[in-house]
């Protein structure tokens, strides 16, 4: 449905500004992966009347559906204080979600495996971690148990992590949709934002919907843009620049395994720069996958890249999950699909925080852009949304 069919109110300013239609609303949230629609949910449920703008044609069609689908503990110490916090707190939130609101999901838990005696004392490091940041169940694997519980797997130390799970992540952002839309938020689609200015006391936004260009009025204006939130930022009025950091494109690829997976839950080996490890996760129908590996492009222009998982990769990772899947056979593996992380720092930067920046760091009122959501940002999502919320309490 286009923007001009949802009736909303008339503007109070000028109508029509450079021949486009003007409409208003409270409330605006750029983006419909899975934080954008929590956000949207949170605004909504607080009173807020809200549009949501999504410039593809599908909720969640880029990193929110380009991932492990892994309800993550907040485990690893590269998560510095926001993304823990927040990861922590998420976690039980969205497991609370998903049994109220009938997601399917599973609290499978996951085994962090070392395969040498040199990587114990990063597993020691994360479980340190872990005991300081309040996760308090991880707890070390008797080798008799690994070797009754999971025979395939070759190991030097394992350590379990109950907290973790796994979920249908589609049907959960369904779900956040419909909570959003029972408490009036529209949704609409082919939405793109090419410029926010600011008037006296809101913001306008000119929105490209199909054919037609139209502005659109708000008080509150939420930038959950993803892999676009940085040409969002550089294309609003007012915001100092130096506030938008560069972003770096990690893409990560997956790989299927046919057949029965020998594994009954998650197995993570050591993590390398850009994220965890190529490990195995399980969907909700048991089937495995290995990934994802990390690939950094080489450009900045997330509508350059190119989804397509290459067969060169699979002797890679079947090489790898070797080292703790010794029967693993390389035929057993085809590409299945890709993400791209919306990175805020190189590759030799390993720890860097979610951005969730708020007009008391950029003196903007009423307006609030999310940089760097990558893992565990579908953990986080409905404690980023609170914060959110809280930042844009005080604002008309």
């Amino acid at each position: 449905m286009s923007l001009a069919a949802f009736g909303l109110r008339e503007s109070r300013f000028a109508a029509r500004k450079a021949g486009m239609e003007r409409l208003e609303c409270e409330a605006v949230v750029i983006g419909a992966g899975v934080v954008g629609l929590a956000v949207a949910r949170a605004l909504a449920m607080a009173g807020r009347e809200t549009v949501i703008l999504e410039r593809a044609t599908l909720i969640g069609s880029e990193t929110s559906s380009r991932n492990s689908e892994v309800i993550h503990a907040g485990l690893y110490h590269y998560y510095p204080p926001l993304k823990e916090s927040l990861c922590i707190a998420g976690r039980k939130q969205l497991y609370d979600f998903a049994a109220s609101h009938g997601v399917a999901h599973r609290r499978i838990g996951k085994w962090l495996v070392a395969t040498s005696p040199a990587q114990v004392p990063e597993l020691e490091t994360i479980q340190a971690f872990a005991r300081a940041n309040g996760v308090t169940d991880l707890a070390p694997v008797a080798a008799a148990a690994v070797r009754r519980e999971e025979p395939h797997l070759r190991f030097t130390e394992v350590v379990a992590s109950p907290s973790t799970g796994i979920i249908d992540s589609h049907a959960y952002m369904l779900a956040l949709l419909g909570d959003a839309q029972a408490h009036g938020a529209q949704l609409v689609f082919d939405a793109e934002v090419e410029q926010l200015e600011r008037e006296k006391n809101s913001w306008r936004l000119n929105v490209r919907n199909g054919v037609e260009r139209l502005a659109l009025g708000a008080g509150l204006i939420v930038n959950s843009a993803g892999l676009y939130a940085q040409a969002i930022a550089r294309a609003t009025e007012g915001l100092d620049q130096a506030l938008v950091p560069r972003l770096y494109l990690a893409k990560g690829n997956y790989a299927a395994i046919s057949g029965r997976t020998p594994f009954s839950r998650l197995i993570y080996p050591m993590p390398e720069p850009g994220g965890a490890g190529v490990h195995l996760t399980l969907d909700m129908a048991g089937q495995g996958r290995l990934g994802p590996n990390v690939e950094w492009l080489g450009h900045d222009d997330p509508s350059r890249i190119d989804y397509a998982v290459q067969d060169d990769i699979i002797e890679g990772f079947a090489a790898r999950a070797r080292a703790w899947w010794p029967e693993l056979k390389t035929e057993r593996l085809s590409p299945a699909y890709s993400g791209v992380r919306p990175r805020i720092a190189p590759k030799e930067q390993l720890a860097v925080d979610f951005r969730i920046d708020g007009p008391a760091l950029h003196g903007l009122p009423g307006l609030v852009n999310l940089f760097g959501i990558e893992s565990p940002g579908l953990t986080a999502s409905l404690a980023i949304a609170d914060t959110v919320v809280a930042l844009l309490k005080d604002f008309a």
